[in-house]
Protein backbone atom coordinates (compact mmCIF):
# COMPACT_ATOMS: atom_id res chain seq x y z
CA UNK A 1 0.00 0.00 0.00
CA UNK A 2 3.21 2.14 -0.25
CA UNK A 3 2.44 5.54 -1.98
CA UNK A 4 4.78 7.18 -4.45
CA UNK A 5 6.67 9.83 -2.70
CA UNK A 6 4.55 13.27 -1.76
CA UNK A 7 7.35 15.17 -3.60
CA UNK A 8 7.49 13.36 -6.78
CA UNK A 9 6.31 15.35 -9.78
CA UNK A 10 2.32 15.64 -9.37
CA UNK A 11 1.43 14.52 -13.01
CA UNK A 12 3.56 11.33 -13.49
CA UNK A 13 2.15 9.64 -10.42
CA UNK A 14 -1.34 11.01 -9.81
CA UNK A 15 -3.25 8.11 -11.82
CA UNK A 16 -1.34 5.77 -9.35
CA UNK A 17 -2.39 7.44 -6.64
CA UNK A 18 -6.41 7.69 -7.83
CA UNK A 19 -5.54 3.97 -8.55
CA UNK A 20 -5.01 3.08 -5.05
CA UNK A 21 -7.57 5.67 -3.84
CA UNK A 22 -10.57 3.87 -5.66
CA UNK A 23 -9.60 0.53 -4.36
CA UNK A 24 -9.27 1.27 -0.87
CA UNK A 25 -12.99 2.44 -1.10
CA UNK A 26 -14.46 -0.56 -2.74
CA UNK A 27 -12.15 -2.17 0.22
CA UNK A 28 -13.69 -0.76 2.96
CA UNK A 29 -17.38 -1.85 1.61
CA UNK A 30 -15.91 -5.10 1.87
CA UNK A 31 -15.02 -5.04 5.47
CA UNK A 32 -18.21 -3.49 5.99
CA UNK A 33 -19.83 -6.40 4.87
CA UNK A 34 -17.87 -8.02 6.85
CA UNK A 35 -18.26 -6.31 9.85
CA UNK A 36 -22.62 -5.82 9.29
CA UNK A 37 -23.60 -7.99 6.20
CA UNK A 38 -25.30 -11.14 8.44
CA UNK A 39 -25.73 -12.60 4.95
CA UNK A 40 -22.24 -11.74 3.56
CA UNK A 41 -21.09 -14.56 0.95
CA UNK A 42 -17.34 -16.18 1.95
CA UNK A 43 -16.81 -18.91 -0.73
CA UNK A 44 -13.84 -17.45 -3.04
CA UNK A 45 -12.30 -20.72 -2.22
CA UNK A 46 -12.62 -24.44 -2.86
CA UNK A 47 -12.67 -25.03 0.29
CA UNK A 48 -15.43 -22.85 1.58
CA UNK A 49 -17.37 -23.32 -1.33
CA UNK A 50 -19.64 -27.14 -1.52
CA UNK A 51 -21.08 -28.17 -5.00
CA UNK A 52 -24.48 -26.52 -5.19
CA UNK A 53 -24.23 -23.51 -2.42
CA UNK A 54 -26.65 -20.77 -3.32
CA UNK A 55 -24.50 -17.66 -4.52
CA UNK A 56 -27.12 -14.94 -4.18
CA UNK A 57 -25.88 -12.34 -7.00
CA UNK A 58 -26.06 -9.39 -5.47
CA UNK A 59 -24.43 -10.65 -2.17
CA UNK A 60 -22.06 -11.94 -4.70
CA UNK A 61 -21.31 -9.13 -6.63
CA UNK A 62 -20.81 -7.08 -3.82
CA UNK A 63 -18.03 -9.59 -2.70
CA UNK A 64 -16.49 -9.98 -6.15
CA UNK A 65 -16.07 -5.99 -6.59
CA UNK A 66 -13.80 -5.99 -4.40
CA UNK A 67 -11.56 -8.64 -5.34
CA UNK A 68 -9.78 -5.96 -7.30
CA UNK A 69 -8.41 -4.55 -4.15
CA UNK A 70 -5.43 -7.06 -3.08
CA UNK A 71 -3.76 -7.80 -6.29
CA UNK A 72 -4.16 -4.10 -7.11
CA UNK A 73 -2.15 -3.25 -3.24
CA UNK A 74 0.27 -5.64 -4.14
CA UNK A 75 1.18 -4.26 -7.81
CA UNK A 76 1.26 -0.75 -6.64
CA UNK A 77 3.58 -1.28 -3.93
CA UNK A 78 5.97 -3.15 -6.22
CA UNK A 79 5.80 -0.49 -8.34
CA UNK A 80 5.61 2.55 -5.67
CA UNK A 81 8.86 0.55 -4.09
CA UNK A 82 10.52 0.59 -7.37
CA UNK A 83 10.41 4.10 -7.96
CA UNK A 84 11.04 5.00 -4.27
CA UNK A 85 14.55 3.36 -4.72
CA UNK A 86 15.54 4.60 -7.63
CA UNK A 87 14.65 8.34 -6.94
CA UNK A 88 17.34 7.37 -3.64
CA UNK A 89 19.28 6.09 -5.41
CA UNK A 90 19.70 8.78 -7.72
CA UNK A 91 19.81 11.26 -4.68
CA UNK A 92 23.41 9.60 -3.65
CA UNK A 93 21.85 7.37 -1.08
CA UNK A 94 23.76 3.88 -0.75
CA UNK A 95 22.06 0.97 -1.41
CA UNK A 96 22.48 -0.84 1.84
CA UNK A 97 20.84 2.22 2.93
CA UNK A 98 18.15 1.66 1.20
CA UNK A 99 18.37 -1.74 2.01
CA UNK A 100 17.71 -1.61 5.13
CA UNK A 101 14.65 0.80 4.98
CA UNK A 102 13.13 -1.56 3.23
CA UNK A 103 14.09 -4.60 5.75
CA UNK A 104 12.78 -2.37 8.72
CA UNK A 105 9.72 -1.21 6.60
CA UNK A 106 8.32 -4.55 5.19
CA UNK A 107 8.99 -6.27 9.11
CA UNK A 108 6.92 -3.49 9.96
CA UNK A 109 4.67 -4.50 7.81
CA UNK A 110 4.46 -8.02 8.11
CA UNK A 111 4.13 -7.69 11.95
CA UNK A 112 1.35 -4.96 11.96
CA UNK A 113 -1.19 -8.24 11.11
CA UNK A 114 -0.97 -10.28 13.99
CA UNK A 115 -0.28 -7.13 16.08
CA UNK A 116 -2.43 -4.63 15.24
CA UNK A 117 -4.98 -6.36 12.58
CA UNK A 118 -5.65 -9.53 14.13
CA UNK A 119 -8.00 -8.27 16.81
CA UNK A 120 -10.16 -7.03 14.68
CA UNK A 121 -10.61 -9.72 12.10
CA UNK A 122 -9.58 -12.65 14.00
CA UNK A 123 -10.52 -12.03 17.74
CA UNK A 124 -8.25 -14.86 19.87
CA UNK A 125 -6.07 -15.72 17.09
CA UNK A 126 -3.52 -14.69 14.60
CA UNK A 127 -3.90 -13.53 10.77
CA UNK A 128 -1.86 -13.40 8.38
CA UNK A 129 -3.18 -11.41 5.17
CA UNK A 130 -2.43 -8.04 2.88
CA UNK A 131 0.12 -6.55 5.43
CA UNK A 132 2.09 -9.97 5.93
CA UNK A 133 2.19 -10.69 2.21
CA UNK A 134 3.23 -6.94 1.57
CA UNK A 135 5.81 -6.40 3.99
CA UNK A 136 7.56 -10.16 3.16
CA UNK A 137 7.38 -9.12 -0.45
CA UNK A 138 9.54 -5.98 0.49
CA UNK A 139 12.23 -8.19 1.96
CA UNK A 140 12.49 -10.43 -0.21
CA UNK A 141 12.56 -7.32 -3.61
CA UNK A 142 15.97 -6.48 -1.37
CA UNK A 143 17.75 -9.95 -3.41
CA UNK A 144 15.49 -9.65 -5.93
CA UNK A 145 15.56 -6.41 -7.93
CA UNK A 146 19.23 -6.98 -8.70
CA UNK A 147 17.29 -9.37 -11.44
CA UNK A 148 16.74 -8.05 -14.29
CA UNK A 149 13.35 -6.84 -15.82
CA UNK A 150 13.05 -9.81 -18.04
CA UNK A 151 14.00 -12.27 -14.81
CA UNK A 152 11.20 -10.52 -12.52
CA UNK A 153 8.52 -11.34 -15.69
CA UNK A 154 9.47 -14.92 -16.25
CA UNK A 155 9.49 -15.87 -11.88
CA UNK A 156 6.26 -13.89 -11.67
CA UNK A 157 4.61 -15.19 -14.50
CA UNK A 158 5.92 -18.75 -13.84
CA UNK A 159 4.74 -18.79 -10.17
CA UNK A 160 0.87 -17.88 -11.20
CA UNK A 161 1.29 -20.34 -14.24
CA UNK A 162 2.56 -23.23 -12.10
CA UNK A 163 1.30 -22.23 -8.61
CA UNK A 164 -1.35 -25.05 -8.82
CA UNK A 165 0.99 -27.33 -9.55
CA UNK A 166 2.85 -26.57 -6.00
CA UNK A 167 0.21 -26.51 -4.11
CA UNK A 168 -1.30 -29.79 -5.67
CA UNK A 169 2.62 -31.69 -4.95
CA UNK A 170 2.38 -29.90 -1.41
CA UNK A 171 -1.00 -30.56 -0.72
CA UNK A 172 -0.43 -34.42 -1.17
CA UNK A 173 2.79 -34.65 0.80
CA UNK A 174 1.61 -33.07 4.17
CA UNK A 175 -2.55 -33.94 3.94
CA UNK A 176 -2.14 -35.52 7.14
CA UNK A 177 0.86 -33.67 8.55
CA UNK A 178 0.67 -29.96 7.13
CA UNK A 179 3.79 -28.19 7.27
CA UNK A 180 3.59 -23.96 8.68
CA UNK A 181 6.50 -23.61 6.29
CA UNK A 182 4.78 -24.29 3.48
CA UNK A 183 1.58 -22.60 4.83
CA UNK A 184 3.31 -18.81 4.98
CA UNK A 185 4.84 -19.69 1.73
CA UNK A 186 2.48 -21.19 -1.21
CA UNK A 187 -1.04 -22.93 0.38
CA UNK A 188 -2.05 -20.65 3.31
CA UNK A 189 -4.34 -22.71 5.73
CA UNK A 190 -6.25 -22.55 9.02
CA UNK A 191 -5.34 -23.90 12.37
CA UNK A 192 -6.37 -23.51 15.81
CA UNK A 193 -5.49 -19.42 16.63
CA UNK A 194 -3.98 -18.89 13.08
CA UNK A 195 -5.18 -18.13 9.46
CA UNK A 196 -2.97 -17.60 6.81
CA UNK A 197 -5.24 -16.13 4.43
CA UNK A 198 -2.42 -14.37 1.89
CA UNK A 199 0.45 -17.01 1.50
CA UNK A 200 4.04 -14.95 0.16
CA UNK A 201 4.75 -16.55 -2.96
CA UNK A 202 1.64 -16.25 -4.70
CA UNK A 203 1.30 -12.39 -3.69
CA UNK A 204 5.09 -12.05 -4.62
CA UNK A 205 4.32 -12.90 -8.11
CA UNK A 206 2.45 -9.72 -8.18
CA UNK A 207 4.57 -7.46 -6.51
CA UNK A 208 7.22 -8.74 -8.74
CA UNK A 209 5.17 -7.61 -11.82
CA UNK A 210 4.41 -4.37 -9.87
CA UNK A 211 8.48 -3.47 -9.62
CA UNK A 212 9.09 -4.18 -13.21
CA UNK A 213 6.21 -1.65 -14.50
CA UNK A 214 7.75 0.82 -12.13
CA UNK A 215 10.88 0.50 -13.90
CA UNK A 216 8.97 0.99 -17.41
CA UNK A 217 7.58 4.14 -15.50
CA UNK A 218 11.03 5.61 -14.74
CA UNK A 219 12.22 4.85 -18.35
CA UNK A 220 8.84 6.63 -19.68
CA UNK A 221 10.10 9.90 -18.59
CA UNK A 222 6.87 12.53 -18.70
CA UNK A 223 5.25 10.81 -21.63
CA UNK A 224 2.03 8.81 -20.76
CA UNK A 225 0.82 7.32 -24.44
CA UNK A 226 3.16 4.62 -23.87
CA UNK A 227 2.58 3.15 -20.78
CA UNK A 228 -1.39 3.73 -21.42
CA UNK A 229 -0.93 1.64 -24.77
CA UNK A 230 1.39 -0.75 -22.55
CA UNK A 231 -1.51 -0.99 -19.65
CA UNK A 232 -4.37 -1.63 -22.30
CA UNK A 233 -2.54 -4.46 -24.48
CA UNK A 234 -2.09 -6.24 -21.06
CA UNK A 235 -5.53 -5.49 -20.07
CA UNK A 236 -7.02 -7.35 -22.98
CA UNK A 237 -4.31 -10.14 -22.79
CA UNK A 238 -5.22 -10.98 -19.24
CA UNK A 239 -9.39 -10.88 -19.89
CA UNK A 240 -8.70 -13.06 -22.89
CA UNK A 241 -6.47 -15.64 -20.43
CA UNK A 242 -9.45 -15.48 -18.07
CA UNK A 243 -11.43 -16.02 -20.64
CA UNK A 244 -9.87 -19.15 -22.40
CA UNK A 245 -8.73 -20.62 -19.11
CA UNK A 246 -12.66 -20.18 -17.10
CA UNK A 247 -14.08 -21.38 -20.54
CA UNK A 248 -11.93 -24.47 -20.65
CA UNK A 249 -13.10 -25.26 -16.99
CA UNK A 250 -9.91 -27.53 -15.95
CA UNK A 251 -6.25 -26.07 -15.29
CA UNK A 252 -5.79 -22.87 -13.84
CA UNK A 253 -9.00 -22.53 -11.48
CA UNK A 254 -7.68 -23.73 -8.17
CA UNK A 255 -10.34 -26.86 -8.17
CA UNK A 256 -13.20 -24.26 -7.98
CA UNK A 257 -14.95 -25.04 -11.45
CA UNK A 258 -17.92 -22.96 -12.81
CA UNK A 259 -20.76 -25.60 -12.20
CA UNK A 260 -22.93 -23.81 -14.65
CA UNK A 261 -22.79 -21.08 -17.39
CA UNK A 262 -24.17 -18.04 -15.11
CA UNK A 263 -22.40 -15.39 -15.17
CA UNK A 264 -21.97 -15.66 -11.08
CA UNK A 265 -20.49 -19.25 -11.88
CA UNK A 266 -17.94 -17.39 -14.64
CA UNK A 267 -17.06 -15.00 -11.62
CA UNK A 268 -16.47 -17.41 -9.07
CA UNK A 269 -12.87 -17.65 -9.23
CA UNK A 270 -10.30 -18.63 -6.13
CA UNK A 271 -8.73 -16.06 -4.47
CA UNK A 272 -7.35 -18.20 -1.50
CA UNK A 273 -5.22 -19.11 -3.20
CA UNK A 274 -5.10 -17.00 -6.08
CA UNK A 275 -5.97 -18.64 -9.34
CA UNK A 276 -4.35 -18.39 -12.51
CA UNK A 277 -8.31 -17.39 -13.71
CA UNK A 278 -8.19 -14.82 -10.39
CA UNK A 279 -4.70 -13.20 -11.23
CA UNK A 280 -6.36 -12.96 -15.28
CA UNK A 281 -9.15 -11.20 -14.63
CA UNK A 282 -8.18 -9.10 -11.74
CA UNK A 283 -5.13 -7.99 -13.20
CA UNK A 284 -6.66 -7.27 -16.28
CA UNK A 285 -9.34 -5.29 -14.97
CA UNK A 286 -6.71 -3.03 -12.74
CA UNK A 287 -4.74 -2.57 -16.10
CA UNK A 288 -7.42 -1.43 -17.96
CA UNK A 289 -9.05 0.85 -15.29
CA UNK A 290 -5.28 2.43 -14.57
CA UNK A 291 -4.43 3.01 -18.04
CA UNK A 292 -7.99 5.05 -18.04
CA UNK A 293 -5.95 6.84 -15.01
CA UNK A 294 -3.53 7.69 -16.88
CA UNK A 295 -4.97 8.76 -20.59
CA UNK A 296 -7.36 11.04 -18.53
CA UNK A 297 -6.67 14.73 -18.93
CA UNK A 298 -9.70 15.40 -15.64
CA UNK A 299 -6.70 13.46 -13.52
CA UNK A 300 -5.25 16.96 -11.61
CA UNK A 301 -5.24 17.86 -7.95
CA UNK A 302 -7.81 20.37 -8.70
CA UNK A 303 -10.64 17.82 -10.00
CA UNK A 304 -12.87 15.62 -8.12
CA UNK A 305 -11.03 12.86 -8.39
CA UNK A 306 -8.55 14.69 -5.69
CA UNK A 307 -10.28 13.29 -3.09
CA UNK A 308 -9.35 9.61 -4.06
CA UNK A 309 -5.93 10.61 -5.19
CA UNK A 310 -5.61 11.46 -1.34
CA UNK A 311 -6.99 8.06 -0.28
CA UNK A 312 -4.15 6.83 -1.94
CA UNK A 313 -1.73 8.84 -0.98
CA UNK A 314 -2.40 7.91 2.71
CA UNK A 315 -3.53 4.12 1.97
CA UNK A 316 -1.63 2.46 4.78
CA UNK A 317 -2.85 5.29 7.47
CA UNK A 318 -7.13 4.38 6.40
CA UNK A 319 -6.14 1.01 6.38
CA UNK A 320 -4.68 0.63 10.02
CA UNK A 321 -7.95 2.84 11.32
CA UNK A 322 -11.29 1.77 8.72
CA UNK A 323 -11.50 -2.01 10.56
CA UNK A 324 -11.14 -0.61 14.17
CA UNK A 325 -13.62 2.74 13.52
CA UNK A 326 -16.18 -0.07 12.10
CA UNK A 327 -15.90 -2.66 14.71
CA UNK A 328 -16.29 -0.34 17.23
CA UNK A 329 -19.42 1.33 15.75
CA UNK A 330 -20.71 -2.32 15.14
CA UNK A 331 -20.33 -3.17 19.35
CA UNK A 332 -21.32 -0.09 19.97
CA UNK A 333 -24.70 -0.05 18.39
CA UNK A 334 -25.11 -4.05 19.04
CA UNK A 335 -25.05 -4.74 14.97
CA UNK A 336 -22.52 -6.66 14.62
CA UNK A 337 -22.90 -9.66 11.63
CA UNK A 338 -27.10 -8.51 12.18
CA UNK A 339 -27.49 -6.58 9.42
CA UNK A 340 -28.04 -6.51 5.25
CA UNK A 341 -25.68 -4.84 2.64
CA UNK A 342 -27.63 -1.47 2.80
CA UNK A 343 -26.57 -1.21 6.28
CA UNK A 344 -22.54 -1.86 5.26
CA UNK A 345 -23.02 0.49 2.41
CA UNK A 346 -24.25 3.16 4.48
CA UNK A 347 -21.45 2.29 7.29
CA UNK A 348 -18.78 2.37 4.37
CA UNK A 349 -19.32 5.61 3.57
CA UNK A 350 -19.54 6.98 6.79
CA UNK A 351 -16.03 5.59 7.45
CA UNK A 352 -14.71 7.16 4.53
CA UNK A 353 -16.41 10.42 5.75
CA UNK A 354 -15.13 10.36 9.33
CA UNK A 355 -11.43 9.21 7.83
CA UNK A 356 -10.58 11.45 5.15
CA UNK A 357 -10.05 14.87 7.08
CA UNK A 358 -7.84 12.24 9.43
CA UNK A 359 -6.30 11.71 6.26
CA UNK A 360 -5.95 15.19 5.18
CA UNK A 361 -4.26 15.81 8.20
CA UNK A 362 -1.84 13.30 8.15
CA UNK A 363 -0.83 13.71 4.83
CA UNK A 364 0.28 17.24 5.35
CA UNK A 365 2.28 16.01 8.73
CA UNK A 366 4.05 13.61 6.31
CA UNK A 367 4.72 16.20 3.94
CA UNK A 368 6.91 18.62 6.31
CA UNK A 369 7.98 15.74 8.58
CA UNK A 370 9.31 13.41 5.39
CA UNK A 371 12.24 11.79 7.87
CA UNK A 372 10.23 11.34 10.46
CA UNK A 373 8.11 7.99 11.35
CA UNK A 374 5.73 8.46 8.58
CA UNK A 375 8.13 7.33 6.45
CA UNK A 376 7.13 3.94 7.34
CA UNK A 377 3.17 4.52 6.89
Amino acid sequence: MQAIPLDSPQPRWLALDWMRGFVIVLMTLDHASEVFNAGRLFTDAVFFYRPGMPLPWVQFLARWITHLCAPTFVFLAGTSLACSVEKRLKAGESRSSINRNIFVRGLLLAALDPVWMSPVFTPGGLLFQILYAIGVSFMCMIPLSRLSSRWLLGLSVGLMFFSEVLIGIISKMSANNPNLIWVFLLTGGQFPGLIVGYPLLPWLAVMMIGWVFGRYLLKQGSSASNVTRLLRLWGIASIVTFLLVRGANSYGNMLLFRETSSLVQWLHVSKYPPSLSFYSLELGIMAMLLSFAFASKQLTDHSPSRNLVLLGQTALFFYLLHAHLMDLAARLLGVSHQRGLGESFIASILTVAVLYPCCRLYRSYKTTHPRGWTRYI
